[in-house]
């Protein structure tokens, strides 16, 4: 465990931070075209008693909105003054990608897929290698809130390995509706920071370039679980039983044209029933895209157009109600 030395010596992107002190510190990225500084915000908050070193995060991609808005209204509703340890605040990880709503930096690389970076290597592999140097290996668990892609919207859930122990249990005191089974992607900050002994937590919802209330206070609500289980912040959790997904896959469009969503996130659905309905633009079909199993509904594509072989679902294959 990172947490802090016995004379309470804390020190993060050379500032000391003394028990009991709030600080906001800025991480410098890179300068622009312009000469003006890109700099990331870092807002720590450290208890008088020692104890565990928390890192909440959004934004890693920049237009995964819902994510930031989580990690502001922790600030906001001052979940992150902790009673021990350190709790560590990025609401913005991204913030190149936050300025013009893209998921990627400006070189065109997806930041989670460069870790654990280069201080040589491209504008993206060297951030990721700012934060595996300087910041990740002072904290003990990380939440990292993320939203679908493109038009792909995802039902609140958290994934992980559902056999390490570790994060499993945290995934299910988290308590949103969902817990997926997730191998570790090579170069992800998930991957990077396993190898690092950490615990890492990954958080899924909505869809990017779009608020969502309900899915913004799921998170907040599981950030707030896991810091009081962790005895970080005061307070009792509240955990509904999530739904273990062991095996997932996605269902793809058969045919090019209009497509109608016709389930709702999150339901479950019975073998045969009508999913969605492809339309072509002249009036000569109308295909059914039909449940091929029992499932519960993890992900829905929203686009109005689709292409044949577009990701349309993301369901389960076997699922569960956690212990």
């Amino acid at each position: 465990m990172s947490k802090e030395t016995s004379d309470n010596i804390f020190k993060l992107l050379g500032k000391e931070i003394a028990p009991g002190q709030s600080e906001y510190l800025e991480m410098e990225v890179a300068k622009l075209h312009t000469r003006n500084n890109i700099r990331i915000p870092i807002i720590v908050e450290r208890s008088k008693k020692s104890g565990p070193i928390v890192l909440l995060m959004g934004g890693l991609h920049g237009d995964e909105v819902n994510g930031i808005a989580i990690v502001r209204k922790v600030i906001k509703e001052k979940l992150n003054k902790p009673i021990r340890g350190t709790i560590i605040c990025i609401p913005v990880f991204n913030v190149f990608g936050y300025l013009s709503l893209t998921r990627e930096f400006p070189d065109g690389r997806d930041l989670n897929r460069v870790f654990p970076g280069s201080s040589k290597g491209s504008l993206a592999s060297q951030f990721a290698y700012q934060f595996t140097t300087n910041i990740a290996p002072l904290v003990d668990y990380i939440l990292d809130f993320h939203t679908g892609g493109a038009d792909r919207e995802n039902f609140p859930q958290v994934r992980c390995v559902v056999t390490e122990k570790k994060t499993m249990e945290l995934a299910k005191i988290f308590g949103a509706p969902f817990i997926l089974d997730s191998k570790y992607i090579p170069k992800s900050v998930r991957e990077t920071t396993h190898k690092m002994g950490k615990a890492l937590l990954l958080y899924e919802g909505g869809k990017s370039k779009s608020l969502d209330d309900s899915v913004i206070e799921i998170g907040v609500k599981g950030a707030a679980n896991v810091l009081r289980h962790l005895k970080v912040i005061s307070g009792s959790t509240s955990v509904n039983e999530p739904i273990v997904v062991k095996k997932s896959k996605w269902l793809r469009a058969a045919y090019s044209g209009m497509f109608h969503l016709k389930v709702k996130n999150g339901a479950f659905i019975e073998k045969g029933s009508i999913m969605g309905i492809i339309s072509d633009v002249y009036g000569d079909f109308d295909k059914m895209v039909r449940a091929p199993i029992d499932c519960y509904v993890l992900c829905v594509n929203t686009t109005p157009i689709v292409n044949k072989g577009d990701a349309l679902f993301h369901v389960s294959v076997e699922s569960d109600r956690a212990d």
